[in-house]
């Protein structure tokens, strides 16, 4: 008879599959499935002991076959299965999966007592004591067999997902993934099985991190140097991480991470000479650079051994701003995987290390994982490790520290999974680590470790904690250590004697009165098959130019390239008339624009084996209409296909050309595109803004990389920012790039920064960063109205016979004998003066352009200066307010009158000066341009300067 029911209940039998894949469409899409399921689901969820919302995570109920008793728990006679039970116990199943987390044992300081959680209590679902026994369908949990009792269920939940690692991952919505961490944590109940080696290993690893720590706080007292003690678990966590992707055939790994822990990792994961980390704590380090850089920011190399093979570890060179140097590691490893080519995300992959405050608190992390998963910038997913200290300086009151529940919930928004673990226990970290790295292998996925920690002493060594965290640091007072803890575990156990521990200790403080390591990992005399030589790109001075000349024929054919267009491909109207124009360019009929010229430049580089990188909001077609890199079929079918690069498509051997509309983003993107061209001197690496007002929203990239990379850390850099600027009337945030902050930063040759007024001007300006021998930062004005001024062209001989030309003098044949001021400026106000001049039929005003402000071209400048020798003003002239633009750097530095002789004088011709970038009324703007235009060419009084 209970044969007859099992077989026949539509829970049971045969029917099982069905129901788990009807329910689990219902979950998706309650239209989808038959009005009657659809009924039978809704009454599920309306029992008593429901849970509100159930989420598609698994079948509702799988074949039962009896099977061995397992646990403590003797099933009883067998009797009818109450269908609502059985749900319940399936919904309880789910609980743990979803909420287990927040009852697991994680924090080793314990100052949280256990939330009160009644979805993972058996009597919300109608469960108790009497039904410990009973035989229940276990559904897709694999703690247990397919039938097991409710105690051996209940039990097996508790501990896979509350002991000491919570795991959260209900929220994926991709079913195979969830299907594969319940396969790889549900049949161990997370518990991972080492053998005494291995054990010994995760101990020398704490050994190794405490020590250190340990030997260097009493070596040199009070020095800053970021602790990692409290949080030794991530040396055993990264030794584990290297050591399984090795084995999965990983041989390049990037890595990020602030100061907490660094000056550890550096010696005990990359194998960093001591004796090197003492001369830098002994102000002993050779200082080759200009400026340098304090120890807890500097970055490192090396190749080290893995059971797979050598593995080249990379530890990004980042500043004080946390988590800014994220997207910067994403980067670098990007860009190594392209160089690479297919089947790179399997040999290389970033790491980033986070503080707990930090991961929730910087928003850029946000910006980086919104473009994780997009086409330009996916890496195949980045481990997270999370150093969850529980406390941010000085703040660690929840109520304070952020608003989400964990500090790693932001990275639900890609589904990424989270295995929180108690620091504690080493081998429960290693184990996270294990099936972190191999679900980033399986998926291509981002994944996280959050190691719950504490940190035994303040911010920094100069720190006292305890004046604002008392009750935690009386915890931590008390707490014997990971080491210790873990020792002593193991001295129980029989893996190693009573005096092995501190046999460890003395064995490693040994090696460090030496100067060397116990244990070291790098492989002597080993170079990377990719490594790059940077070396003929440092040279040891400024190169200011190169030949960046192109036969007209090429440029021709080239051309002609830019302009075929696949059959039965439909451009726009506007389009199409754009590139007929390009056609006519080509041939010589009509003059060269701004966006021709443009994409000339980098298909000449592609074709001779410069890499062309295009990145930025919009790049494609570009904000103002006048690139179109990427051609849309306007009879497209369907949204992913229907997209045409010419640039992509010049030649059969041509370099690789990448052309990516980036998400909204300035900082992470930014990031990304200066980690990227650290990684290739080879290719032109080029990030676009919208416009150029909103650069300012990657400050910290521009400040604290981009113009102070070379001189702090000695990394070249050969990213071009195309910045819109010009003041046109479009207010005060669509008007300037803030050249004045670019010119703060300029010194000791770091960066150059153009305003080139051509598009001859833009095409040798590209060719010149690309060909050089040379890597620097390039900051380029870029014009909008200019991109279709009927005057802003150029011809065939000034594409293919030109240079860049860092001045451009007086272009009409006025007498310079008759010439009493010279007005020097830069971009598009260059237009609106020699438009007024000719108007009014002036001769005795000569106009010149400079095209280059950084590094200033000082004898380009005296030479056009000399042509007039009876000037005697000379007028810096600038669509920007008086306290903006370049004037005050050029006033300031002298370098327009150290060329001048004793009659001449400077004067200025402006804005006024204003707290707003442009004034937002149009009619205003008029005005201020009008007054500016006659006070140029007219009577110069307001500005003078003395």
């Amino acid at each position: 008879m209970m044969n007859q029911l099992y077989g026949t209940t539509p829970l049971f039998g045969g029917n099982a599959p069905f129901v788990e894949d009807l329910y689990e469409n219902y979950l998706d899409n309650p239209a989808s499935v038959p009005i009657e399921w659809r009924e039978y689901f809704d009454k599920l969820a309306q029992l008593p002991s429901a849970v509100a919302r159930d989420v598609p995570h698994l079948p509702i109920v799988q074949a039962f076959a009896e099977q061995a008793r397992l646990g403590g728990y003797r099933a009883t006679l067998s009797k009818p299965v109450d269908d609502k039970k059985q749900v319940s116990v399936l919904q309880l199943i789910t609980a743990y999966r979803t909420l287990g987390a927040r009852w697991a044992n994680l924090d080793p300081l314990k100052r949280q007592t256990r939330p009160v959680i009644n979805e993972l209590e058996p009597s919300h679902y109608g469960l108790g004591s009497a039904d410990m026994n009973t035989l229940y369908n276990a559904g897709s949990f694999k703690g247990v067999g397919e039938r097991a009792t409710f105690g051996q269920i209940f039990d097996s939940l508790k501990e896979t997902y509350c002991s000491s690692i919570g795991i959260e991952y209900m929220y994926i919505d991709n079913i195979a993934e969830k299907r594969w961490l319940q396969s790889r944590i549900e049949p161990i109940h997370a518990k991972g099985t080492y053998t005494s080696a291995q054990k010994l290993r995760f101990l020398e690893r704490l050994t190794a991190a405490e020590t250190l720590e340990r030997y260097l706080h009493t070596r040199y007292v009070g020095q800053k140097r970021f602790s990692l003690e409290g949080g030794e678990s991530l040396i055993v966590a990264l030794d584990e991480l290297v050591r399984v992707a090795g084995g999965l055939g990983v041989d390049d790994v990037v890595i990020g991470m602030a100061h907490r822990g660094r000056l550890n990792v550096l010696v005990n994961t990359l194998g960093k000479e001591p004796a090197m980390l003492f001369d830098e704590f002994e102000g002993k380090k050779a200082q080759d650079l200009t400026s340098g850089d304090v120890k807890y920011h500097l970055g490192y190399s090396s190749d080290v051994s893995t059971p797979g093979g050598a593995c080249h570890l990379t530890l990004a060179f980042n500043p004080s701003h946390l988590e800014i140097v994220n997207p910067v590691v994403v980067g670098m490893a990007y860009a190594r995987q392209h160089r690479r080519g297919e089947g790179s995300q399997e040999k290389i992959f970033p790491v980033l290390v986070h503080g707990d405050a930090a991961v929730a608190g910087q928003g850029v992390n946000q910006e980086m994982l919104n473009f994780s998963q997009t086409r330009g910038y996916g890496t195949g997913g980045t481990v997270h490790i999370v150093v969850n200290n529980q406390i941010g300086f000085t703040t660690s009151d929840p109520r304070d520290s952020r608003s989400s529940l964990y500090c790693t919930d932001i990275f639900k928004m890609v589904n990424a999974p989270i295995f929180h673990v108690n620091g504690d226990d080493p081998e429960a970290v290693a184990l996270v680590t294990r099936l972190a790295v191999e679900f980033r292998h399986e998926f291509r996925k981002d994944v996280v470790i959050d190691i719950v920690c504490f940190r035994k002493l303040g911010h920094n060594e100069q720190d006292e904690p305890m004046v604002t965290q008392p009750l935690m640091y009386k915890r931590i007072a008390g707490h014997a250590g990971t080491r210790s803890l873990y020792a002593n575990r193991l001295v129980a156990e029989g893996v190693l004697p009573n005096d092995g521990p501190e046999n460890m200790i003395q064995n490693y403080r040994d090696h460090l009165d030496r100067g060397e390591l116990l244990y070291n990992p790098v492989i002597a005399g080993h170079t990377h098959p990719m490594t790059i030589d940077w070396a003929p790109f440092l040279p040891t001075k400024y190169i200011e130019n190169c030949d960046t000349t192109v036969p007209a024929k090429e440029i021709k054919r080239l051309a002609d390239r830019l302009t075929t267009i696949p059959e039965n491909f439909t451009l726009h109207g506007r389009v199409k008339r754009i590139i007929e124009d390009r056609r006519l360019m080509g041939q010589g009929s009509i003059p060269f624009d701004w966006g021709m010229a443009e994409n000339l430049a980098y298909a000449t580089l592609l074709v001779s084996g410069h890499g062309v990188r295009l990145s930025g909001e919009d790049v494609g077609r570009s904000t103002f209409f006048h690139r179109h890199a990427a051609l849309h079929d306007q009879k497209r079918e369907h949204w992913d296909e229907g997209t045409y690069y010419p640039l992509a498509n010049l030649e059969e051997k041509q370099a690789s050309f990448q052309c990516f509309d980036s998400v909204l983003s300035e900082e992470a993107v930014l990031a990304f595109e200066f980690g990227y061209s650290t990684s290739n001197p080879f290719e032109l690496v080029v990030w676009e803004a919208q416009f150029g007002d909103f650069v300012n929203g990657a400050q910290v990239v521009i400040d604290q990389f981009i113009a102070s990379g070379e001189t702090k850390w000695g990394r070249a850099c050969g990213l071009v920012l195309l910045l819109p600027h010009g003041y046109e009337g479009q207010g005060p945030e669509h008007s300037s790039a803030r050249i004045e902050r670019f010119m703060q930063l300029c010194a000791e040759m770091n960066m150059e920064v153009c305003q080139p007024s051509t598009p001859a001007q833009v095409f040798h300006m590209l060719r010149r960063q690309a060909i050089r021998k040379q890597r620097k930062p390039l900051i380029v004005f870029t014009p909008k109205s200019l991109l279709r001024h009927k005057d802003a062209v150029s011809t065939m001989d000034e594409m293919s016979k030109g240079g860049f030309k860092l001045v451009i003098g007086e272009v009409d044949p006025i007498d310079v004998k008759k010439v009493n001021r010279v007005i020097f400026c830069t971009g598009k106000i260059y237009y609106d003066l020699i438009a007024a001049r000719r108007e009014k039929n002036i001769d005795t005003i000569a106009i010149a352009r400079l095209e280059q402000l950084y590094p200033f071209p000082q004898e380009a400048f005296a030479a056009e200066l000399g042509r007039y020798p009876k000037a005697t003003e000379i007028v810096w002239c600038q669509e920007e307010p008086r306290n903006q633009g370049a004037w005050y750097w050029i006033a300031s530095r002298q370098h327009l009158d150290r060329s001048f002789n004793n009659k001449q004088h400077l004067l200025l011709v402006s804005r006024p000066a204003s707290p707003s970038p442009a004034v937002g009324y149009y009619s205003k703007h008029n005005a201020q341009q009008k007054a500016l235009i006659e006070s140029a060419l007219g009577e110069i009084e307001q500005y003078k300067y003395a």
